[in-house]
């Protein structure tokens, strides 16, 4: 009790040491610079912790007390599911759209992921995708501007930007496998675009899941054929013919150049499933 006592007495005293004495206080707009999101709360300044809710629950500790703590993280991640479960039920068929954050506004890649936010919207499909700038703004922007459903998921991260403005429904999630499962769960069809270690490692956990049929129906694009070829046929040599994998299921995985192509292919595998 003294220790959390002392925390909170120091920031009280950051807090206090912002405003000089004997000078009139005035109401200022926070700046959104330096945010930090953990599921609905919003954190600034002296507030952020050091550590994300994921990063606590899987490292390891010299004591006990984590045996006093993992009981509420448990109700904490059941209750991220409840809140996505209710929140996405009912948004009808979407396709998610994966990519980097990094992607500057104006570029073609950036471009294309905003006509597909417009053919998916047109078409009646929701667009979901991480909720953050670049690619994952550009699909929710197009998606937002012919009134589409524009779905953001986003995560707690030490360098959090939070959602993008094109985003009608939104949520922050504290933990990835269940970001991961709301993607999968509410996506009948998924298109990748080029990214970092993030969008492979969705690329590659909805791969998983269509290989050893967990997910039964999902088909699969991956936008930008130059950037992904070399990847593809390693997959498609390396690993099945030395016997790692199965062949991919070549109806369920295209590349692809053109948005609209790549709309076409989820779309119309939605609409036969």
């Amino acid at each position: 009790m003294n220790d959390q006592s002392d925390k909170q007495e120091s920031v009280q005293e950051q807090l206090s040491a912002q405003v000089q004495v004997g000078e009139p206080t005035q109401s200022v707009a926070p700046s959104h610079q330096g945010a930090y999101y953990r599921g609905p709360v919003i954190m600034r300044g002296a507030m952020i912790p050091e550590q994300t809710s994921s990063g606590n629950l899987i490292n390891q500790h010299d004591d006990t007390d984590w045996l006093r703590m993992d009981p509420w993280r448990v109700l904490r991640i059941q209750s991220e599911f409840v809140d996505g479960f209710d929140a996405l039920a009912n948004i009808g068929p979407a396709v998610t759209v994966f990519g980097s954050a990094r992607e500057r506004r104006g570029t073609a890649l950036y471009q294309h992921a905003e006509r597909m936010g417009e053919l998916l919207a047109d078409r009646g499909f929701a667009t979901i995708t991480g909720g953050g700038p670049g690619v994952m703004e550009a699909a929710n922007k197009g998606a937002y501007h012919h009134d589409g459903v524009s779905v953001g998921l986003g995560i707690e991260l030490p360098h959090e930007q939070g959602l993008n403005e094109y985003i009608n429904l939104g949520m922050t999630f504290r933990y990835f496998f269940v970001r991961k499962t709301m993607f999968v769960k509410y996506s009948s069809g998924v298109i990748v675009c080029p990214g970092g270690f993030g969008t492979l490692d969705e690329m590659f956990e909805v791969l998983t899941l269509v290989q050893t049929h967990k997910v039964t129906h999902l088909p699969i694009v991956l936008f930008n054929t130059a950037y992904w070829q070399g990847l593809f046929d390693w997959v498609n040599t390396t690993l099945v013919e030395s016997g790692k994998i199965s062949p991919l299921d070549p109806n369920l995985v295209m590349l692809t150049d053109d948005p609209v192509a790549a709309v076409d292919y989820v779309t119309r595998h939605t609409q036969r499933a």
